[in-house]
């Protein structure tokens, strides 16, 4: 099983960056995809970013293709997600967690384990 642990959130003003970290416990961590979630207030849980068990192959949502980068150090049991050009609408509580079923990347139901979540606030 696989527990995670999101840190790096913070206030950031509009154009700015900021790198999340989802540090991961288990010696199954590098048999697993794993994903970037976020939810604002009022809203439902929306997918950001997924990155397969090896790396390979990585899956982003259109409003933040070209500005987010995911990727994994299994050395570390670490998931990043690197953000660049956010924008107040990027503003989210953020939450990573294990895929542990089969499928799309992009459903949150095929995933376990989540994380208490970091917020991310952007100003304008």
């Amino acid at each position: 099983q696989v527990h995670v642990e999101e840190s790096g959130g913070g206030l950031v003003q509009a154009g700015g960056s900021l790198r999340l970290s989802c540090a991961a416990s288990g010696r199954t961590f590098s048999s697993y995809g794993m994903g970037w979630f976020r939810q604002a207030p009022g809203k439902e849980r929306e997918f950001v970013a997924a990155i397969t068990w090896s790396g390979g192959s990585t899956f982003y949502a259109n409003s933040v293709k070209g500005r987010f980068t995911i990727s994994r150090d299994s050395a570390k049991n670490t998931v990043y997600l690197r953000m660049n050009s956010l924008k107040p609408e990027d503003t989210a509580v953020y939450y990573c967690a294990a895929k542990v079923e089969s499928g799309t990347y992009y459903d949150s139901r095929r995933y376990r384990n989540w994380g208490q979540g970091t917020q991310v606030t952007v100003s304008s």
